[in-house]
């Protein structure tokens, strides 16, 4: 029986939303499968009706295909600048030594993409290889680099979390698989001469945007949330 404020049209327009939720994950395998630049904008169009404080929409994109995101590739890949070392500049994405349970949780997701790859722990070229994939935007037809007004405060950083939340599940609503990527942020310099980046833009992520390959088997490992009782408290007096 439904709640007195839950008619059936709710209800099937609540279980399209969840499938939409549940079923958005990293794919980090794509079809070279074109998507179109209509596609696209019809996207980044509706994910711009995410809320923002004042109506502020403190996002900006830049749309690469082709050519362009080879050339963000190579200029990154061929840099000599490992991930491992690089200097996070304009902003730290993680904290400066880890802590429980995010130390955990952090290797135990780590640790099963690459078993699902089989990539043994000690093998560490294997693990930068993997992660330099990061960089073709694991083969995806679109990489979509995001950046942020430097002058803008922590405010807009939480609605910029929310229109790429959006964006994402826009996509995956079209039949889309995305892979958000912070790992392009320490390589602004490499990534602003080619896009034409202005210095008071800074790089906040790509998201690699196309079909899944669903062969291959990074693409089969899913990710675990922690039940509420471990971060939910219901206060009522």
């Amino acid at each position: 029986m439904l709640a007195p404020d839950r008619d059936s049209q709710s209800v099937d327009i609540a279980e399209i939303v969840d499938e939409v939720i549940l079923s958005r994950r990293s794919v980090r395998a794509f079809l070279p499968d074109p998507v179109e630049d209509e596609l696209i904008r019809e996207i980044l169009a509706l994910g711009s009706r995410a809320p923002s404080g004042t109506n502020m929409q403190p996002w900006k994109a830049y749309v690469t295909r082709g050519e362009v995101k080879e050339r963000i590739s190579r200029a990154i890949l061929e840099s000599g600048l490992r991930a491992e070392k690089i200097e996070w500049d304009e902003y730290k994405y993680y904290p400066d030594k880890f802590f429980e349970p995010y130390l955990q949780r952090r290797r135990t997701v780590g640790y099963a993409l690459y078993e699902a790859l089989g990539i043994q722990r000690r093998e560490v070229e294997r693990m930068r290889a993997q992660h330099d994939r990061n960089f073709v935007f694991f083969d995806a037809p679109v990489g979509i680099i995001f950046t942020i007004d430097r002058r803008l405060n922590q405010g807009s950083w939480i609605d910029h979390g929310m229109f790429l939340q959006t964006v994402m599940l826009a996509a995956r609503a079209r039949g889309l698989h995305t892979c958000p990527q912070a790992a392009f942020a320490p390589y602004h310099r490499q990534i602003r001469p080619i896009l034409g980046i202005p210095d008071e833009e800074i790089v906040v992520c790509g998201i690699a945007v196309g079909y899944e390959d669903s062969t291959k088997p990074e693409n089969a490992f899913r990710t675990e949330r922690a039940p509420l009782e471990e971060w939910v408290r219901f206060v009522e007096e």
